[in-house]
C-alpha cells in the first residue's frame, strides 16, 4: 500500500563512519529521491520525526487523574519577637482574625475551592475514593461544566499556588490577593505575615515610631501563631491522606505539570513476534492513544513460501515476496488496532541508519504516533540448527556481517550489509530518533529444554534480544539528552507450554488481530501481488496457544516498594540498566529520586529486604557481556544501605550464578527471592536454568555460603518466600501443574525438602506475605485473571488452608498484597485494585511497566507504588480499615525528559 511519500522527518542523522567497514556510508536521504514515486517532496529535516511522537499524539485520557499535589515551599524568613505585650495584642487579635476569617471564608469566591483547583487538573472522584468525591463536590457545583480548571484561566482566578487552598488556602488566599509579592515567592511564613503587613501598613502612616515597631511586634507574633496552626493542621492532613511530593524538604518543588503519558517502542525479531508475544500489552498502548513504534530486526522471511501446509509443496519459494506478504500483515493489524480498519493507509520510506544501512520507515496517516520500522536483516530460518547467516552466527562472531533482505514492495532498494557493532548503533540511533521512556523487547535467556537441550525459543529472538542489550546500554551511556527509560522483556515460545494467563475475552481479541495477520479472508485490500498476509499462519492463527497468553520474562517481583522504621517508604526500580531510588523521609516527608544508583547491566527486577539492624538490602541481577560471546554472563548481585535510612548505599557484591556457562543453559536463572528469617540470617534463592530452586545462605560473619540444591523440578518464574509466625522461612514456587513448596523446621535451620502443596495451576508469579501466623501466598487462576489466595502453615510440614478466589478484573501477571489492599493488571492494562473483603474491585487509569508493589507503612496505612509507561514513579495509599479507599496517585519527581 506504499503511495511513496516520504514520512515526515525521514532524515535520520547520517551514519557514523565505523572502522574496517566495508560498504561506504549511507548517502543522505535527500539522495534517495529516485526510489519514490515521480512528484514525492523531499523528505523533510529530522526534526520534524518529533512532533510526530509528542505533539501529534493526541493526549492520554486519564491523564488529569494523575496530576501532582506538591506543595511549594520558599526559604521562610525569621520571625522577629514582639515582647510580652505584642503576644497579649496577638491574642487578642488572634481570635478576632479567626473570627473575621470563618466569616470571608463563607463569601469567598475561591473559599471552597479544593488544592486542586488552581492549576492542576481535576482527578476524576471515580478514582480518588471517598475522600476525592467530597472533595470534588464543591468543583462540581460551583463550576459548569466544561469550564476550564487548569492553564490560564484557572491561574488568573485564582494567584495563590495550587498547594494554597483547602483549610490553609483559605486564609492564604486571602493574604495573597492583598500582596503584590507572588505567594510561592515569599514561602508559608512568608506569605502569611506578608498578607498582615499589607493590611495594616496604610494605617501605620503618620504613626510615631514606637507605634509603628508595636504593630510590626504584633504582625510577627500573629504570623508565629498562625503558622503553628498551619503546621499542625497540615501534618494532620497529610497523615490523614498522605501527598507525594518530589523533592527534598530543602528545595521548592517543580510546579504541577500534566504527566507525561510515555513513548513506547518494541524491538521483536520477526514480524509477528510482537502479536503473539506482547499483545495485550500492545494493543492496550495503541487504544490509550500512546506513541507506539515497533522495530523488525529481521525480514522475516523463512522459506520464502506464503501457503498454509495443504500448498507448501506446490508454491514456489519467493523470499522477497514473503517479506512483504509478511509487512503487510503487521500494517493490517496495526490498523485494525488503532482505527478498526485494516486497510488504513500508511505513509512508507526509506531512511539512513546509523549503522550505515537504510531503513524502511511506516507512518499511520490516520494515527501518526504509531510507527512501524523494518531493518530488513536476514533471519536464521530454522530454530534450534547452527545457522551462520544470522544474529547468532554474528553474534557469535561466525559471521563477520549479516545481509539484509529486502521485501519486493520496500521503499528501500539498495542492500546492505551489518558488521555486529553496526547493528548496535543501528538500534542506538532509531532509539536516538524516538526517545522512548518504556522499551519492550523479547527474552535473551529463555533456556533449553532439559531433555532435549534445544532452546525453548527461537535462536533469533533471544540473540535479537541481545543485541537490544547492548544496544540500550550504550544508549543509556553515550546518549545524554533522553528520558529515563525502562525496559521489559516477554517469554516467547515457552508461553504454550504454561497455563493460559488471558481470561476468555482477551484471548478473543488477541486472536482477532492475528487473524487478520493471517489474512484469513484473502482478500486483496492491501493491493499487492504478494499478499496481505502470512499464510503460513493461517492454518493455525493461535499457534502454540499463544493467543491464550502473556508472560514476563523479569521484572515480576513485588517487593521493590518497602517502609523503614521511621515510616520512610523506599523504591526500587530499575531506569536505564541501573538500580533507581525513590526515597521520602518519614510519613510526611518530601520525595527525591529516583537517583541512580552505580553500577550498570543491571535486568528488571529488584528484590528488597530489611535486615536485623534495619538496613535496607536490594538484590537483582546483572548483564556482562565480556570480550568473547562465551563471556555472556548473568549473575546474582546485592548492594546495602549504609545505615538505617541513609540514602547512601555500598556497592554491588555478586553472589556469582549456579550457572557454569551460557551455553549450558543460555544463563536462564530467575530473579532472586530473599528474606531474612526470625535469627537474622539472610538468603536468596533463584530458578536455574535446569528448572530447579537454588539458594545461598549469609553466615555470621557475613561470609556467603556455596549454591545449594533443594530440588524441585519443572520450576518456572520466579520463586517467591516469606517468613511465618515462628520465624521461619518458606519458599515457593510455581509449576505448570501446582506449586512447590520448602520450609525450614526452625529459624537459622536448614531449608527442608522439595514439598508438593497440593494447589492447583496458576500462571506463575506468586506473592508470598507473612501473616496469620503462616504465610499467604497469592496467584491468578489460569484462563481466568481472578486472583486467588491461601494460607500456608508450617507447623508438622506445609498444609494449604483455605483457598479462595478474590474475583478481579481479568488482566495478567503479579499481584502485590498489604493489609486489606490487592493490587494488580486489570483488563485494558490499567492497575485494578481491592481495597477491603467483599467490596467490587475498583479500576485506576494508571497504566505501568513490570509489577505493582505495596508495604505497610506503620500499622495503619498501606502504600501502593507502580511505575508509568513514562518510567516515571507513582505512589498511593490508603489507611488500613475495611471502609478505606486509596488516595489519588501521585507522581513523584519532574516529568521524565532527561536524566
Amino acid at each position: 500500500m506504499s503511495d511513496g511519500r516520504p514520512y515526515p522527518g525521514s532524515a535520520w542523522p547520517g551514519p557514523e563512519p565505523i572502522p574496517g567497514a566495508g560498504p561506504p556510508p549511507a548517502p543522505p536521504a535527500a539522495a534517495w529521491q529516485s526510489d519514490r514515486q515521480a512528484g514525492s517532496p523531499p523528505a523533510p529535516p529530522a526534526a520534524a520525526w518529533q512532533p510526530a511522537h509528542q505533539a501529534e499524539a493526541p493526549p492520554t485520557p486519564a491523564a488529569a487523574a494523575w496530576q501532582s499535589d506538591r506543595p511549594t515551599e520558599a526559604p521562610q524568613p525569621d520571625v522577629p519577637r514582639g515582647g510580652r505585650k505584642a503576644a497579649r495584642l496577638a491574642r487578642d487579635a488572634e481570635r478576632t482574625v479567626s473570627r473575621a476569617g470563618r466569616a470571608k471564608a463563607t463569601t469567598a469566591p475561591g473559599a471552597k475551592r479544593s488544592r486542586r483547583q488552581a492549576g492542576t487538573p481535576a482527578t476524576p472522584p471515580e478514582a480518588r475514593g471517598r475522600r476525592g468525591r467530597r472533595r470534588s463536590m464543591p468543583q462540581a457545583t460551583g463550576s459548569p461544566a466544561g469550564s476550564p480548571t487548569h492553564g490560564t484561566a484557572a491561574t488568573a482566578a485564582s494567584p495563590t499556588p495550587p498547594e494554597a487552598h483547602g483549610r490553609r488556602g483559605r486564609r492564604r488566599t486571602e493574604a495573597a490577593t492583598a500582596s503584590p509579592t507572588p505567594p510561592e515567592a515569599r514561602g508559608r511564613r512568608a506569605a502569611a505575615a506578608g498578607g498582615g503587613r499589607s493590611s495594616t501598613a496604610p494605617e501605620a502612616k503618620g504613626h510615631r515610631w514606637a507605634g509603628f515597631v508595636k504593630v510590626v511586634a504584633f504582625c510577627a507574633a500573629t504570623a508565629a501563631g498562625s503558622m503553628l496552626m498551619l503546621r499542625g493542621h497540615e501534618a494532620l492532613d497529610r497523615l490523614a491522606a498522605p501527598v507525594v511530593p518530589d523533592s527534598k524538604a530543602t528545595a521548592p518543588a517543580a510546579p504541577a505539570d500534566a504527566p507525561d503519558p510515555g513513548r513506547v517502542l518494541q524491538i521483536i525479531a520477526h514480524p509477528d513476534d510482537d502479536l503473539y508475544f506482547m499483545n495485550p500489552d500492545l494493543r492496550y498502548s495503541i487504544s490509550a492513544g500512546l506513541p507506539v513504534t515497533s522495530v523488525y530486526l529481521t525480514s522475516g522471511e523463512a522459506d520464502g513460501v506464503n501457503a498454509g501446509s495443504a500448498k507448501q509443496a506446490t508454491t514456489a519459494p519467493d523470499k522477497p515476496a514473503y517479506a512483504e506478504a509478511r509487512q503487510n500483515g503487521i500494517r493490517a493489524a496495526y490498523a485494525k488496532m488503532a482505527t478498526g480498519d485494516r486497510g488504513s493507509a500508511w505513509k512508507r520510506t526509506a531512511v539512513p541508519t546509523k549503522g550505515g544501512g537504510h531503513a524502511e520507515v511506516d507512518v499511520l496517516v490516520a494515527k501518526p504516533q504509531v510507527n512501524l520500522v523494518w531493518l530488513q536483516l536476514r533471519e536464521a530460518g530454522n530454530v534450534y540448527a547452527d545457522v551462520p547467516d544470522s544474529l547468532h552466527g554474528l553474534w557469535d562472531g561466525k559471521v563477520p556481517r549479516l545481509e539484509s533482505m529486502l521485501a519486493s514492495g520496500s521503499p528501500v532498494k539498495q542492500r546492505f550489509t551489518y558488521t555486529k557493532d553496526q547493528v548496535v548503533q543501528t538500534v542506538v540511533g532509531i532509539l536516538e530518533q524516538y526517545k522512548p521512556t518504556t522499551i519492550r523487547s523479547q527474552d535473551p535467556t529463555p533456556g533449553r529444554h532439559p531433555d532435549t537441550k534445544r532452546y525453548t525459543d527461537h535462536q533469533d529472538h533471544f540473540y535479537g534480544a541481545r543485541f537490544v542489550q547492548l544496544a540500550t546500554a550504550a544508549y543509556a551511556k553515550d546518549v545524554k539528552d533522553r528520558p529515563h527509560f525502562v525496559l521489559q522483556n516477554y517469554l516467547g515460545y515457552f508461553n504454550g507450554s504454561l497455563p493460559s494467563a488471558l481470561d476468555p475475552d482477551e484471548a478473543r481479541e488477541k486472536l482477532d488481530i492475528l487473524d487478520t495477520y493471517a489474512w484469513l479472508d484473502r482478500q486483496n485490500h492491501c493491493g499487492s501481488d504478494a499478499g496481505c498476509g502470512d499464510l503460513k499462519v493461517a492454518d493455525h492463527p493461535a499457534g502454540n496457544r499463544w493467543s491464550d497468553s502473556i508472560n514476563y520474562a523479569r521484572g515480576t517481583g513485588t517487593s521493590w516498594l518497602t517502609s523503614d522504621k521511621e515510616h520512610g517508604l523506599w523504591a526500587f526500580k530499575v531506569l536505564d540498566g541501573q538500580v533507581a531510588v525513590w526515597h521520602r523521609p518519614g510519613p510526611i516527608g518530601r520525595w527525591s529520586g529516583p537517583n541512580l544508583l552505580p553500577g550498570t547491566g543491571t535486568d528488571p527486577g529488584v528484590s528488597t529486604v530489611t535486615l536485623q539492624d534495619g538496613r535496607i538490602a536490594a538484590f537483582g541481577t546483572r548483564t556482562s557481556f565480556g570480550a568473547k560471546p562465551a563471556d555472556y554472563r548473568r549473575e546474582i548481585v546485592y548492594a546495602v544501605q549504609k545505615g538505617p535510612g541513609s540514602e547512601e548505599f555500598g556497592a554491588w557484591q555478586s553472589l556469582g550464578t549456579p550457572e557454569a556457562a551460557d551455553e549450558n543453559w543460555t544463563s536462564d536463572i530467575s530473579a532472586p527471592a530473599v528474606s531474612v528469617d526470625g535469627s537474622g540470617q539472610l538468603a536468596a534463592y533463584v530458578r536455574d536454568g535446569a528448572y530447579t530452586l537454588r539458594g545461598r545462605v549469609q553466615q555470621a560473619d557475613g561470609s556467603w555460603g556455596p549454591w545449594e540444591k533443594y530440588g524441585g523440578s519443572d520450576l518456572h518464574g520466579t520463586p517467591a518466600t516469606a517468613i511465618d509466625g515462628a520465624g521461619r522461612r518458606m519458599v515457593f514456587s510455581a509449576t505448570p501443574k501446582t506449586v512447590v513448596g520448602w520450609v525450614q523446621p526452625s529459624p537459622g535451620g536448614p531449608l527442608g525438602p522439595a514439598t508438593a502443596t497440593g494447589l492447583p495451576d496458576t500462571t506463575l508469579p506468586l506473592t508470598a506475605e507473612g501473616r496469620e501466623g503462616g504465610v499467604r501466598l497469592w496467584f491468578r487462576k489460569p484462563g481466568s485473571g481472578n486472583v486467588r489466595t491461601a494460607l500456608v502453615t508450617g507447623d508438622g510440614g506445609l498444609k494449604v488452608n483455605h483457598l479462595t478466589d478474590l474475583g478481579g478484573l481479568g488482566g495478567f501477571g503479579s499481584v502485590t498484597a498489604s493489609g486489606h489492599v490487592l493490587a494488580g493488571r486489570a483488563a485494558g492494562g490499567q492497575l485494578g485494585s481491592d481495597v477491603g473483603w467483599g467490596r467490587p474491585w475498583e479500576r485506576s487509569p494508571l497504566m505501568f511497566v513490570g509489577a505493582p508493589s505495596s508495604t505497610m507503612t506503620g500499622k495503619n496505612l498501606v502504600s501502593l507504588a507502580v511505575v508509568g509507561l513514562d518510567a516515571r514513579l507513582y505512589v498511593t495509599s490508603s489507611a488500613d480499615a475495611p471502609d478505606a479507599h486509596l488516595a489519588p496517585w501521585q507522581p513523584v519527581g519532574p516529568r521524565n525528559t532527561g536524566p
